[in-house]
């Protein structure tokens, strides 16, 4: 299906608006698998709904779940679920579309259950990389047919129960290969030794988000010596959580108000998280904003220029951070994100194309980007079936007239109201004006 362009919005005043941002898809996901794990009833009250949200409850009900929508207190109904009886027969396909945690983290969680499970996605999702994955479970004695080449489709045959022990992995290419059996592990009949034999692994930050997420439930994760996690066998204690707002989503929001000289406010930002998106407080500022957190609401001042930066490890931030270095008045690095060649797209070529189509100047390193000043002019930018690159396009078009997004689409991946959300920050400005 093809979409027609998205006019981006233009903003040549500065903005002044106040948003608010859904629920964290990879809390979401996380909570959702324990859930299907768990030792009694589980409630998420106000989770995220996207596509990806969805296309994991699709994998958890196949698998056997029974997730239920009931009222909550807040815009979107909370879920309520009732695990998988331990060792059900299964003979299911999932659904994983495009999204990394489904196709990561459902697969270990089948090979609990006793009959086939096919994983496919989206024909985007089969250059993905899954080799890992497969690795791991093969490591523990799980037979997995097909995955030719690493990829999908392929099809986890369990036995109705994982041994465990001692697996070694390289997660060089995504952190999600370490957390997806980092989340079913307690349920393995002696537990996981789990070691990463690569270099580093990229986006540490999620792996210590699903640490400190089991940790919450009761399970024993030691993880005191570099690139090793220990995972004791136990129950998943049952859970009643509030999920925090995706402060990876909120990034773009925030990017408007440098990229307009402007002033965003999100409410209801957390004083401690483990979500990567934390980090904005620490990147924005080296771009030449003010942020503040005061009484829960992060507030974000751009200043009179966007200053170049150099900057380690932004992980899945990146396309927005490199959408302000083209904007920037003086050069930028980025460094340390190799592993996004392999995320929804390869996202270094992808912005490096999409950043110079527009008269930018990018190029690729071996580990990330620079980009250096240059006059930008209006154009298709275009998404690559990535909601990152449909944002990151969003944000130049606030400061360059005559921007069009290909398809805005793709952001119903984690964000579904997001073209909504934007427009009306924008609009927040103009009525105020």
């Amino acid at each position: 299906m093809t979409h027609a362009p998205w006019p981006a919005p233009y903003s040549p005043q500065p903005l002044d608006a106040t948003v608010t941002i859904p629920a964290s898809k990879s809390l979401t996901n996380r909570y959702l698998v324990l859930a299907a794990l768990a030792d009694g009833e589980c409630r998420l009250r106000a989770p995220l709904q996207s596509r990806d949200s969805d296309l994991m409850v699709g994998a958890l009900r196949a698998l056997g779940a029974v997730i239920r929508e009931v009222p909550g207190t807040g815009s979107v109904p909370d879920l309520v679920v009732t695990p998988i009886p331990a060792g059900s027969p299964v003979d299911a396909v999932v659904d994983c579309g495009l999204a990394g945690t489904v196709m990561r983290f459902v697969p270990p969680l089948a090979a609990l259950l006793k009959g086939p499970v096919t994983f496919d996605g989206d024909t985007a999702a089969r250059v993905r990389p899954m080799a890992p994955i497969v690795a791991a479970l093969q490591g523990l004695g799980v037979r997995v047919a097909g995955a030719e080449g690493g990829f999908m489709p392929f099809t986890v045959h369990g036995t109705g129960t994982v041994e465990g022990g001692h697996v070694a992995i390289d997660a060089g290419a995504s952190s999600q290969f370490v957390s997806a059996i980092l989340l079913v592990a307690a349920r393995f009949s002696q537990g996981l030794h789990l070691e990463h034999t690569g270099e580093s692994v990229p986006s540490v930050d999620h792996i210590s988000m699903t640490v400190e997420v089991l940790r919450s439930l009761g399970v024993e994760v030691d993880d005191s010596t570099p690139k090793h996690w220990i995972v004791q066998p136990g129950p998943i204690a049952a859970f009643d959580v509030e999920l925090e707002q995706d402060l990876s989503n909120a990034g773009p929001f925030l990017a408007a108000a440098l990229a307009t000289r402007g002033t965003v406010r999100i409410p209801n930002w957390p004083a401690r998280t483990t979500q990567v998106g934390a980090k904005w407080r620490e990147i924005l500022p080296q771009f030449g904003a003010t942020v503040t957190l005061e009484d829960g609401v992060l507030t974000v001042t751009g200043g009179p220029d966007i200053l170049g930066v150099d900057i380690a490890d932004t992980s899945e931030l990146a396309p927005s951070t490199a959408a302000l270095c083209a904007l920037a008045s003086t050069p930028s690095r980025l460094r340390g994100i190799a592993h996004l060649r392999g995320h929804e797209t390869d996202r270094l070529a992808a912005l490096v194309a999409e950043i110079n189509a527009l008269g930018g100047n990018a190029v690729e390193t071996g580990d990330g980007l620079i980009i250096t000043p240059a006059p930008l002019h209006g154009g298709l930018f275009r998404s690559y079936e990535d909601h990152r690159m449909a944002t990151a396009g969003a944000i130049i078009g606030l400061a360059v007239p005559g921007v069009e997004v290909e398809d805005i689409t793709t952001t119903n991946k984690t964000m579904p109201a997001f073209p909504r959300m934007w427009a009306a920050m924008v609009a927040q400005t103009a009525a105020a004006g």
